[in-house]
């Protein structure tokens, strides 16, 4: 019998998305194959703290807040001695979770074969924990540090979509030191290059925290106000198909939000295509997570042409951000008219739960929610193994003294 893999679900994390994490690592834990990996849940809470055992269950059920705790509290949420709780968070970095020995991973002092981490937005899907993985030599599910980082930062994202020459929406970026400074200068130089309504998104960060759509000039500051709240760069876009100028022009046909899920390294497949229905006026973090209004419709109602185009495009972005593993690729359609599609955005650590659409669009193109899990845990072994096969220095490759 094969030696099972070590899987470390990793999940909660310090970002807004906190909660949506715990739901996914949920979902994940309930459904990945036992029979095939041993698995251990490691939980950070929203100050940093990294738990294992007890306390990373505790985590998960909701019994620890974010207040912040004291290395002999998390010892006694965790059930384990203070010693080990010490080696797991220490004060300046939690390198020490995934120790370096042997050239292993290691948690407790057992290998850890893969990491499945599953922390949505800022300090989990931007590249800084996969540098940590990278750091302890840990096999780890979805992109590395440079398909997370572009694709978190929806500015940088946007330049690689257009280098790779698909289509997006109009948009103007702006820092929120220039928003700060010159309020009517910022707005006076959106108005000029993008018609009523507009979207204003921070530029890093997931589930919809912190967008806004402003109908006109009265609401875009209150829009850019929230948006400098989450990040310094802010993300302005037009609406698609609507705006008839500076005035408040509202839309009476709503863009259609159509989503596809891609999976793979280097040769990534696209699932088939789905679309959201916001319950609300557009698809924002309570349409998401906390309104039963909104309808998935898997597979959408489009031509066999459109989703032909989309499920390409799906994979062009994937490949324009070197992502890895797992993305779910997001677009808009004009809702008549010429139906043009443009490519929003990629997620590239999606909500995760059964029920999210990531997962549900691979249940509909054939592949089973716990059947996915051990393709992703797959995939990353996959990826370590040929970046093992890369040289770091000039000795490694047998020429050097």
């Amino acid at each position: 019998m094969a030696k099972k893999l070590r899987v470390g679900i990793l999940f909660g994390g310090r970002s807004g998305e906190h909660e949506v994490s715990l739901l996914s690592a949920n979902s994940i834990l309930k459904a990945i194959d036992r029979k095939k990996f041993d698995v251990v849940p490691i939980g950070i809470t929203k100050t940093g703290r990294w738990l294992t055992g007890d306390g990373a269950q505790a985590l998960l059920a909701g019994e620890i807040a974010g207040a912040p705790l004291t290395i002999e509290a998390a010892a006694d949420a965790a059930n384990s001695p203070v010693d080990a709780v010490t080696a797991l968070v220490p004060d300046a970095v939690a390198v020490s979770t995934l120790r370096t020995q042997d050239g292993r991973g290691r948690l407790d002092g057992k290998s850890l074969d893969v990491v499945f981490p599953v922390l949505h937005g800022t300090f989990g899907e931007d590249g800084t924990i996969q540098g940590l993985f990278e750091l302890a030599d840990v096999a780890y599910v979805g992109s590395g540090v440079l398909g997370s980082a572009a694709g978190m930062d929806k500015d940088l994202m946007k330049r690689l979509f257009v280098q790779a020459g698909l289509p997006v929406v109009k948009h103007v970026t702006v820092l929120r030191t220039a928003w700060e400074s010159a309020p009517r200068k910022t707005v006076a130089a959106i108005e000029a290059k993008l018609k009523y309504p507009v979207f204003v998104k921070p530029a890093n960060l997931g589930s919809s925290v912190g967008i806004s759509k402003a109908h006109d000039r009265k609401e875009l500051p209150a829009a850019l106000k929230l948006a400098a709240r989450f990040d310094r760069k802010i993300v302005i876009e037009e609406g698609v198909a609507g705006g008839k100028g500076r005035g408040a022009s509202r839309l009476t046909a709503k863009a259609r939000e159509l989503e596809v899920s891609v999976l793979g390294n280097d040769d990534p497949k696209a699932s088939v295509v789905g679309e959201i229905i916001p319950g609300k006026e557009f698809y924002d973090y309570e349409a998401k997570y906390l309104s039963d209004g909104s309808v998935p419709v898997i597979p959408a109602k489009i031509t066999a042409a459109e989703s032909k185009q989309i499920r390409a495009m799906a994979v062009e972005a994937f490949r324009a951000c070197d992502l890895a593993g797992l993305a779910r690729v997001d677009f808009l359609m004009e809702p008549d008219g010429k139906r043009r599609i443009y490519l929003n955005e990629v997620n590239t650590i999606p909500g995760f739960t059964s029920i999210s659409m990531y997962p549900k669009l691979w249940q509909a193109s054939g592949l089973g929610y716990s059947d996915l899990i051990t393709r992703l845990i797959e995939l990353a072994m996959e990826r370590h193994a040929e970046r093992g096969r890369t040289n770091f220095s000039f000795d490694e490759a047998g020429t050097g003294d």
